[in-house]
C-alpha cells in the first residue's frame, strides 16, 4: 500500500524548522563532514541517546516505575507504535535497537527525534503533554511528525549540499546508492531526495519487494513516488499503486538480479504529448528503485570549438 505523505509543511513552516536545523549544524560544525556527525550533533543540541533502550523488556518496567501513571500509560501505548521516543523531561532520546538494524535509518530517526527535542514549540508541547492528562490532537501530532522529518532530512543532507553533489554526478541509478553512502543515509531516503531536489525532470519509484504471484507472475505495490518539480510541471505526479509485468513499467523490475540496465519507454506529458524516456532500476533487497526520466533531460553533446578553427575540406 502506498505510504502517506510524510513531509510536505507549508512553505513557512519548512523555512522555520530549516533555520532551527541550519543553526544546529552550525553550532555542531557539522556541514562539510561526511557522513553526518550524529554525536557531535547530539551534544550540540543537549541531548542524549539513552543508553539503555527503553524498548528493551527490563528496561521499559524500570522507566514505567518513576513515571506517573499517565505518563506510563502514554509511554506503553507509544511503545507498540514507534521505534523512537523522546522523553522531554529526562532530554533522553531511546531507539528501538531491536528493530532498527540499519545504521543508516537509526541515524535518520535519532535525527528525527533531536528534532522535537531542538524545535522549541516540540519541546514545550512534549513536557506539557507528560506532565498532564491530555493528548496530544492527532493533526497537530501529525505536523509536528512532518516538521520532524523536514529537520532530520535537512541535517543529513546538508540543506542543498546533497543536491548540489547530485547534480555534479553522472544522471543514473548509481548516483544516489553512492552518495546514500558519502551521507549516511538509507539507499531509500537518498533516492527520495535525488528526485525531489534534482533540477531535471525525473521520477523515483520505490515498491516493495518483487513478489510472484501464482497465475499472474511478478507484482510489486508501490511504497512510494518522489518526482521532481519539474517532472510534476511536465508530467504531473503518478498515481500508481502497484507494478505488474503489464505496467509500461514491468519491464524494469529486476528480477532474479540486481540491477535492470537503462531501457526505453514511452510516457505521455499533461498535453497528451508522448515523450521517449528511460527508465532503470536497482534492488536493495528491502524495496525496489526504479529511476524513470525523459530522454530529452540528458540533452545533445555540446562541441566547443576554438576562435581559430577552421573546417577542413
Amino acid at each position: 500500500m502506498t505510504k502517506a505523505d510524510d513531509s510536505s509543511l507549508d512553505p513557512e513552516d519548512r523555512r522555520a524548522v530549516e533555520e532551527r536545523a541550519r543553526q544546529l549544524l552550525d553550532r555542531a560544525s557539522a556541514w562539510e563532514r561526511f557522513p553526518v556527525p550524529l554525536e557531535d550533533i547530539l551534544a550540540a543540541a543537549n541531548v542524549r541517546v539513552a543508553q539503555t533502550s527503553l524498548f528493551d523488556p527490563i528496561a521499559v518496567m524500570e522507566y514505567l516505575a518513576g513515571k506517573a501513571i499517565q505518563t506510563a500509560t502514554i509511554v506503553k501505548s507509544a511503545l507498540g507504535k514507534l521505534f523512537g521516543l523522546y522523553d522531554s523531561a529526562e532530554t533522553l532520546i531511546h531507539i528501538d535497537d531491536s528493530a532498527i538494524k540499519s545504521k543508516s535509518k537509526k541515524v535518520f530517526l535519532t535525527l528525527h527525534e533531536t528534532a522535537h527535542h531542538d524545535l522549541p514549540v516540540h519541546k514545550r508541547m512534549f513536557r506539557f503533554f507528560q506532565d498532564s492528562e491530555q493528548h496530544l490532537d492527532p493533526e497537530i501530532s501529525d505536523q509536528f511528525e512532518r516538521e520532524a522529518n523536514n529537520f532530520a532530512r535537512f541535517a543529513l543532507f546538508k540543506g542543498d549540499i546533497y543536491a548540489r553533489y547530485a547534480a555534479d554526478c553522472k544522471f543514473d541509478i548509481k548516483t544516489p546508492i553512492t552518495l546514500a553512502k558519502k551521507f549516511g543515509a538509507s539507499n531509500y531516503a537518498s533516492a527520495r531526495e535525488f528526485a525531489r531536489t534534482h533540477h531535471r525532470a525525473c521520477v523515483v519509484y520505490i515498491l516493495e519487494p518483487i513478489e510472484i504471484v501464482l497465475g499472474h507472475g511478478a507484482r510489486a505495490t508501490v511504497r512510494r513516488i518522489e518526482p521532481s518539480p519539474s517532472f510534476i510541471l511536465q508530467f504531473g505526479k503518478p498515481t500508481d499503486t502497484v507494478i505488474t509485468t503489464d505496467h509500461c513499467l514491468g519491464r524494469i523490475l529486476p528480477i532474479g538480479r540486481k540491477m535492470t540496465r537503462p531501457t526505453a519507454i514511452s510516457m505521455t506529458d499533461r498535453n497528451g504529448v508522448s515523450h521517449e524516456c528511460v527508465a532503470e532500476a536497482f534492488d536493495t533487497t528491502h524495496n525496489v528503485i526504479i529511476l524513470l526520466y525523459p530522454v530529452k533531460v540528458l540533452g545533445k553533446p555540446t562541441i566547443i570549438l576554438p576562435p581559430d578553427f577552421k573546417k577542413v575540406v
